[in-house]
């Protein structure tokens, strides 16, 4: 380096975490994917519910979904599941705003919470299910309320509390998957400091930490929830998240292995499972007929979250992970990776996985057609 130039940069000085933006010299083939190769099925999206400032069947809501229809065909996209359905007089609402729109969307129902601690609740919840799939919804989505917040006289209640149990055999007999998110990454269980990989998105949001509270370990909230699927093996459980363990996937592994009646989807995970990608290879082959495309994608993600934006950019990133076997590329259509500071890899899956991962396996669960 010659004098001037040391003279620029040491006059520039040292530079904080949040300004180092580098910028890759690797020059590699890249295959960027406009459309899923196959019709796809996102099981895992948010089109209600959380953070709407209106009603589901006002003006605002119907143009949002004209404009995701759109993106949806751009993508190659035929049908988006909504998790955050509510209850059965929410799905009036909503049921009502998608049925202009045919068949692109679907609704998950939810429990009602707010009434859990009440004597008789089991049974209630069990007929407001019913009334849930009189309503059209096509699945049980259980937030990590249970397990992280929903509380009785200031303690937890666990995840596979007894009361609950009628409620999971109602969604057996009614066909009716369940969606279920169980703690959270293994980073929001560890010290926000030097050695936490996720240390720039945990200072955004401090609040999505759990460590040193009063919460479980998250080894023990995977347990109870594993503990349910043993205990109800007629009722279908979708793992979200790769059942928020995508870190470790010898660990989910075990799990598929050992219950019959769980499935995992891949929403927001493609951080996780692109940075590893012949383990996550052999993953997608060995449970091909078990995993099904997801995205957590929501309207109100926006810059916060890039990797869960419901727009054609975020739906890119899944393809061409699934699709090619591109190497280091971004995970989230953003200049500062959101949730660590890595770059991932495609793992090119042959068209009989494709075809199942992104619609079969959805179909099947959610009783659609199958391609």
């Amino acid at each position: 380096m010659n004098r001037r130039r040391f003279l620029q940069v040491a006059a520039a000085g040292p530079i904080t975490l949040p300004e180092f933006h580098p910028k890759s010299m690797l020059h590699v083939p890249e295959h960027p994917v406009a459309r899923a190769k196959f019709p796809a099925i996102d099981t895992h999206t948010h089109l209600f519910g959380i953070g709407r400032k209106y009603a589901p069947d006002s003006p605002e809501a119907r143009a949002e979904l004209a404009q995701t229809a759109k993106y949806m065909d751009e993508c190659n996209l035929e049908t988006l599941l909504n998790l955050t359905g509510g209850n059965s007089q929410m799905l009036l609402a909503i049921r009502k705003t998608m049925s202009e729109f045919g068949a692109k969307f679907l609704t998950a129902a939810e429990p009602v919470w707010s009434r859990a601690s009440e004597p008789g609740y089991a049974q209630w919840q069990v007929e407001e299910l019913k009334k849930c799939k009189q309503q059209g919804a096509v699945a049980l989505k259980i937030l990590k309320t249970l397990g992280l917040y929903l509380r009785e006289n200031g303690k937890l209640v666990a995840i596979d509390d007894p009361c609950f149990d009628p409620m999971w055999d109602a969604a057996g007999s009614l066909d009716l998957p369940v969606m279920i998110h169980t703690a959270d990454p293994g980073a929001f269980f560890t010290p926000i400091d030097s050695f936490n990989e996720r240390y720039e998105e945990l200072q955004r949001h401090p609040n999505w930490s759990f460590y040193d509270h009063d919460f479980p370990p998250r080894s023990e909230l995977h347990a109870a929830r594993n503990r349910v699927a043993a205990r109800h093996p007629k009722t279908t459980f979708v793992y979200l998240h790769v059942g928020n363990d995508a870190e470790d996937l010898a660990e989910v592994s075990a799990w598929l292995d050992r219950y019959a009646n769980v499935h995992v989807d891949i929403a927001a995970r493609l951080g996780e499972l692109g940075r590893q990608p012949r383990a996550a290879r052999k993953f997608f082959e060995r449970y091909q007929d078990r995993i099904l495309f997801a995205t957590d994608a929501s309207w109100d993600a926006g810059k916060e979250l890039p990797q869960q934006d419901l727009k054609p950019g975020m739906y890119r990133c899944y393809f061409r992970f699934l699709e090619t076997d591109d190497e280091y590329f971004d995970y989230a259509p953003s200049e500062v990776p959101p949730q660590g500071r890595w770059k991932i890899y495609g793992i090119a899956l042959p068209d009989d996985i494709l075809k199942k991962v992104y619609h079969n396996n959805a179909a099947r669960l959610l009783q659609l057609r199958t391609i």
